[in-house]
């Protein structure tokens, strides 16, 4: 019966250690959404809006200085198509959605945490029929690039921390299956993110 009572001992003290130990974390953010003009070696050239928008991520930690995250992006904008030597931007208000993953390296400094990612992912460029769109007989434009980015973690409790990022993908530029958007180039949509991780 001790020796029962002292395994069980042991085994709560280990599940509780475990428990305690933060493996995971969710973080949400905002973001800016910069993308450069795209000048195609066709005659065509695209400018974007700047916006912002929404990204979720999810980390999960492999050792202490390395993890695997998942990223989920949102937001909304303009791209402007100039093609055929025109004088006018024809205009796609677009949906912006990011599907990545990347590899996390991370150092620790007390309560500060740099950290460097990269990884593949899609970009999802869906035009918004409505009067905000010149063309309606654009479809969506899947890009399949990669994601990296550089950023620092704020630890302000055990459970939260503050995190800030420079993120960009790199992919091809959208021609919303419209031949006469095609620019046959790829192009950095930047987004530097500022957000909030709660690790479990």
């Amino acid at each position: 019966m001790k020796k029962m009572m002292v395994l069980a001992v042991l085994m709560l003290t280990a599940a509780v250690g475990y428990s305690q130990e933060s493996r995971q974390d969710v973080s949400f953010s905002g973001y800016g959404l910069y993308e450069p003009s795209v000048h195609g070696n066709t005659p065509v050239l695209i400018k974007s809006s700047d916006t912002a928008g929404f990204l979720a991520s999810y980390r999960y930690d492999l050792t202490p200085r390395s993890a695997l995250e998942f990223n989920y992006s949102w937001s909304q904008n303009t791209n402007y198509f100039q093609y055929d030597g025109g004088q006018y931007f024809v205009p796609i208000h677009t949906r912006n959605q990011e599907f990545s993953g990347a590899y996390v390296y991370s150092r620790n400094y007390r309560k500060f945490n740099p950290f460097l990612e990269a990884g593949p992912g899609v970009m999802m460029f869906s035009p918004i029929r409505d009067s905000g769109t010149g063309r309606q007989d654009g479809k969506r434009s899947s890009s399949v690039g990669g994601v990296f980015g550089g950023g620092l973690a704020y630890e302000i409790s055990p459970s939260f921390d503050v995190r800030v990022e420079y993120r960009g993908f790199f992919g091809k530029a959208p021609s919303f299956s419209i031949s006469d958007f095609v620019t046959n180039r790829y192009t950095v949509v930047m987004t530097p993110s500022l957000g909030i991780a709660y690790h479990f």
